[in-house]
């Protein structure tokens, strides 16, 4: 499944969301080129997306949950990758 966080976090004078799948990266990485999120939004186990483009995201079919639920999900699936290791 692909989750969504809230756009929250402030960064370059934009607020930003976090992309990600509770099954594979291939999954969010599907997701994201059919949906035009650039490849350099990826951050090693999620993709940054700005607050603009939240709705549409969710309108193609990811689901909105919060920034915790998205962090358990990944950790839970095996696809939380520690920040030094993200890349």
């Amino acid at each position: 499944m692909i989750l969504i966080d809230p756009p929250r976090v402030p960064r370059w004078d934009r607020l930003w969301s976090h992309l990600a799948s509770d099954t594979s990266y291939d999954e969010v990485h599907a997701f994201a080129a059919a949906h035009g999120v650039p490849a350099r939004g990826w951050d090693g186990d999620h993709y940054d997306v700005p607050a603009e483009h939240y709705e549409a995201m969710v309108a193609a079919g990811a689901v909105p949950v919060s920034s915790r639920e998205l962090v358990v999900a990944l950790r839970s699936a095996g696809l939380r990758r520690p920040k030094p290791l993200r890349g």
